[in-house]
């Protein structure tokens, strides 16, 4: 008797892996039949400008692009942003969601105002930045300069990184401060009370239990964040088309300018083959230095 229920569940596991079977299929054809076309295309000579002229090279679009300069700078610029606006982000959002765990009047709302550049699309923000606060004639920060007697400052000309890097910061900080104050909501009252009972200040409780205890959500926040900022475009297209030359060019544009510029299939491909690799080394480094913060 104390046999069959466990006949009957393993019974169900068979079925249970047919409802998934379907669903397999789906991410299989969405996210690895993209890939092996773009592996496949990255091995072609193949322009649009000269569709006749298609040729198997096998990895000499690889090899060009390895023996240009630019490329290096394009993966510069592709990892300072992503890990200045990553760094900036998560500390901001970790100071926001410590603000908002307190109790005060009006916090719904705050938490409201706070989350509103996130539901913001990438390039409406963009265009925001660009032309209501950038725009060294008629922004905002412009005039603010003007009443305090200080001369305009383009800033997209002369600090271009720097400004496309304040608005990703702008528009991610709320995902990080949402996900460190649901780390915060699991936090338990009765430790932190114990802890200040026994005379413990506020840095020193930060410190030993409530950045512990964030850890795990600063790994997701970091890796999803991650994962987006390195394929950021909008923002470049809309402010710098990455310039002045390719100061702000990162991989993602530097794609899009070898696809739908200048045609080049095979070396657009190549480039996407580099942005994989660069995504999942990046990826990899954050997640250990995690967990060896974690397990120190």
């Amino acid at each position: 008797m104390a046999t069959t229920p466990t006949t009957k569940n393993s019974s169900l596991v068979p079925n249970q892996r047919f409802l998934l079977l379907p669903t397999i299929i789906f991410l299989i054809i969405m996210t690895q039949v993209p890939l092996i076309y773009t592996l496949r295309y990255s091995l072609d000579r193949w322009n649009f400008l000269r569709p006749d002229r298609r040729a198997f090279i096998k990895f000499r679009n690889f090899e060009r692009i390895l023996s240009d300069k630019d490329f290096f700078i394009v993966i510069r610029n592709t990892l300072n942003l992503t890990l200045v606006s990553v760094f900036i982000s998560l500390v901001l959002g970790i100071l926001l969601a410590l603000l908002l765990y307190r109790d005060f009047a009006g916090r719904g709302v705050v938490r409201t105002i706070l989350i509103t550049p996130f539901l913001i699309m990438p390039t409406a923000a963009a265009v925001l930045w660009k032309n209501v606060l950038f725009d060294p004639s008629f922004g905002l920060f412009s005039a603010l300069f003007k009443m305090v007697g200080l001369a305009p400052v383009a800033w997209l000309e002369k600090y271009p990184m720097g400004s496309i890097i304040a608005i990703i910061v702008w528009q991610w900080t709320p995902f990080m401060m949402l996900i460190m104050l649901a780390g915060l909501q699991s936090l338990s009252h009765e430790l932190v009370e114990a802890a200040q009972i026994d005379g413990a200040n506020p840095f020193r409780i930060f410190l030993n239990i409530i950045l512990p205890h964030l850890f795990r959500y600063i790994e997701t926040a970091i890796l999803l964040q991650t994962l987006f900022i390195l394929s950021v475009f909008g923002v470049i297209f809309v402010t710098t088309l990455g310039g002045p030359g390719i100061s702000t060019t990162n991989l993602a544009f530097d794609i899009y300018r070898e696809a739908f510029l200048e045609w080049d299939i095979g070396r657009a491909s190549a480039l996407g083959v580099f942005a994989i690799i660069v995504a999942n080394i990046v990826v990899t480094l954050f997640i250990r230095l995690l967990q060896r913060g974690i397990t120190d």
